[in-house]
C-alpha cells in the first residue's frame, strides 16, 4: 500500500530547492575582506567596499533566514530535521568552547609559564639575558622603558555589576523557557524582553569600561601582554554577547507573531543554549582575568 503524501514527506529529511544565497554571500564576504585589505593600505575604495560587502551580508541573510522561517511555519521541518538541527547546534557550541578555551590557554601559559620563566633568567651566573626586564609580575606590560603604564582592571566594580547582569539574563531566559513549555505567551515575551535588555545593558557597561581603561587607567591593547589577553578575551566576548543579543531579538519578534509552540521551539531553544554558553564564559573570565 503506497504512502501519503504526507507520510511520505514525514519519513524523508527535508531538501530545499538550490538556491544562490550561498554564492552571493560569499561574495559579500569578499568584498568586506578585500575592503579591509585596501583600507589597510590606505586604498580609498577600501572602506566603501567594506561598506558594500555589510550590505550583502545583511542582505542575503535577513533574505535566507526569512526563507528557512518561512519553511519551518510551513510544517516542513519534522522529527529528523529538528534532530540534525539540535547536533549542528551542540557542534556549533562545541567549536566555540575550543575557540575562547584556546584564549584562555593563552593567557594561562603567558602568566604561570612565559612571564615566571622569564623573570627566573634575569640573574643567571655572571650574565643577564634580558637587563630590561625587572620586578617582571603579573600583570605585566613586558618591563623595560618603553613599557606603557597601566593601572590594572578591578574586578569589583562594572566587572562585578555586568556578572550580576549576565547572570539573571540566563534566570530570566529560562523563566522565559518554562512558560514556552506551558504555552504561556505573556510570559515567554517578557522573558525574553528582560534577557534581551539584560544583555545590552551589559554591552554598555562594557563600552563604559573600555573607555575608562583607555582613557583613565592607560590600559590598552598596546600596554604589553595583559593589555592584549584582556582585550582578546573581553572583546570577543563581547562581540559573542553581541551575537547572541540579536539572535534573540529576532526569536522575540518571532514569538510577538505567535510562532513556535510548547512541542516545536528549536529555534528558541538554540538561542537559548547560545546564550547559556555566553554566560559560563564570562564567569570563567570574570575569575581568571579580572578577579585573580
Amino acid at each position: 500500500m503506497s504512502q501519503t503524501p504526507t507520510a511520505a514527506r514525514a519519513a524523508h529529511y527535508y531538501v530545499p530547492q538550490p538556491s544562490l544565497y550561498p554564492f552571493i554571500l560569499s561574495g559579500g564576504l569578499f568584498l568586506l575582506a578585500f575592503g579591509f585589505i585596501l583600507q589597510m593600505n590606505k586604498f580609498v575604495p577600501g572602506p566603501w567596499l567594506m561598506l558594500a560587502g555589510v550590505g550583502v551580508i545583511l542582505t542575503v541573510l535577513h533574505r535566507w533566514f526569512g526563507k528557512v522561517i518561512y519553511e519551518s511555519q510551513s510544517g516542513a521541518y519534522r522529527e529528523w530535521e529538528d534532530k540534525s538541527f539540535r547536533y549542528g547546534m551542540i557542534w556549533f557550541i562545541a567549536s566555540e568552547v575550543a575557540f575562547f578555551a584556546a584564549f584562555f590557554g593563552a593567557l594561562f601559559y603567558v602568566r604561570n609559564i612565559s612571564v615566571p620563566d622569564l623573570l627566573g633568567m634575569l640573574p643567571r651566573h655572571d650574565v643577564t639575558l634580558y637587563p630590561e626586564y625587572k620586578d617582571l609580575l603579573w600583570p605585566t606590560a613586558g618591563g623595560g622603558p618603553k613599557a606603557a603604564a597601566f593601572t590594572p582592571m578591578g574586578a569589583w566594580g562594572i566587572p562585578a555589576i555586568n556578572t550580576a547582569l549576565l547572570l539573571t539574563s540566563g534566570a530570566t531566559i529560562t523563566w522565559a523557557h518554562w512558560a514556552m513549555l506551558k504555552n504561556n505567551r505573556r510570559q515567554l515575551n517578557l522573558g525574553l524582553f528582560l534577557t534581551i535588555a539584560l544583555g545590552v545593558v551589559f554591552l554598555g557597561f562594557q563600552a563604559w569600561e573600555y573607555h575608562h581603561a583607555y582613557h583613565e587607567l592607560g590600559l590598552t591593547m598596546g600596554a604589553g601582554v595583559y593589555g592584549a589577553t584582556f582585550f582578546m578575551l573581553t572583546g570577543f566576548h563581547g562581540f559573542h554577547v553581541t551575537l547572541g543579543a540579536i539572535m534573540l531579538m529576532v526569536i522575540y519578534g518571532r514569538c510577538l507573531k505567535g510562532h513556535f509552540t510548547a512541542e516545536r521551539h528549536f529555534a528558541f531553544e538554540g538561542v537559548a543554549w547560545y546564550w547559556h554558553f555566553v554566560d559560563v564564559v564570562w564567569l570563567g573570565l570574570f575569575v581568571f582575568v579580572y578577579w585573580l
